[in-house]
Parts: C-alpha cells; structure tokens; sequence
C-alpha cells in the first residue's frame, strides 16, 4: 500500500480525529479511504445519470404559465 502525506486545517484535522474517537474508523488513513470511496460511488453515479439523460432523449420545451394554470384549476 502506497503512503501520502497530507496537510490539513487544524479544525479539519480535529473533525478527523473527533471521528476515529468515535469508533467508527480505525484511524485517519481508514477515515481519509472510506471518504475517498463514497467520493468514487458519487461521481459513478452522477456519470450513470447523466449517460440515463442523454439516452432519454430530446427535452422538450416547458410553458410555464400553462403548467400554473393547470396546477391552479386542479387545486379549485
């Protein structure tokens, strides 16, 4: 396993620390994996939705006074 050195602010370096105090992680490198993980499941899943949008077709255009009209006699 590979070593980086990273510098941090003091409160975020504390936020780190507060962390592993509470059980959840082993230590910092394990805080610092899990975030780099949910970093790599997040921007998978923007990549899936944006491949979804352009897969779904052409958008087609949005009147926005009728859709308040509408919304407005179905509410009477």
């Amino acid at each position: 396993m590979a070593t980086m050195n990273i510098s941090l602010p003091d409160k975020m370096k504390d936020w780190v620390e507060e962390s592993v105090q509470t059980g959840l992680y082993a230590n910092a490198s394990d805080y610092v994996r899990d975030l780099i993980r949910q970093d790599h499941q997040k921007m998978a899943a923007l990549r899936q939705a944006l491949i979804e949008g352009e897969k779904s077709g052409f958008a087609c255009e949005f009147d926005i006074e009728a859709f308040i009209n509408t919304k407005k006699q179905a509410a009477q």
